[in-house]
């Protein structure tokens, strides 16, 4: 009998435990018979409260300064969401018009 690779971290090396599915790698467990849910799932917001997505293009409401630079990003620079992260200080992984690839706070920004 075949069990399902891990939905967490894909490992192959799952085993079973009476009706759960257990990852020893990861530590995940899981019920194959019930749904999956959607609580793993990061959630971050704009500073308007708008759910921020993966894709979703940015503006800088504030002129933020970059952390061991002189470098500057001023009011309305543009970004595009490249992933979503769980960080402390900062959620959001973009691609900066100007800047490059950089971390951005969600506090300091709204969805254009």
């Amino acid at each position: 009998m075949s069990l399902p690779s891990c939905p967490k971290c894909n490992s192959e090396f799952v085993y079973q435990d009476q009706e759960l599915l257990i990852c020893p790698e990861c530590a995940h467990e899981w019920n194959p018979s019930e749904p999956d849910t959607e609580e793993d799932v990061i959630k971050v917001k704009d500073s308007n409260g708008t759910l921020l997505q993966e894709g979703d293009k940015l503006t800088m409401i504030k002129d933020l300064k970059v952390k061991g630079s002189s470098l500057v990003l001023k009011i309305g620079t543009k970004a595009v969401i490249k992933r979503i992260v769980d960080g402390k200080d900062h959620q959001l992984d973009c691609k900066v018009d100007g800047a490059g690839d950089m971390m951005v706070t969600a506090a300091f920004v709204k969805k254009a």
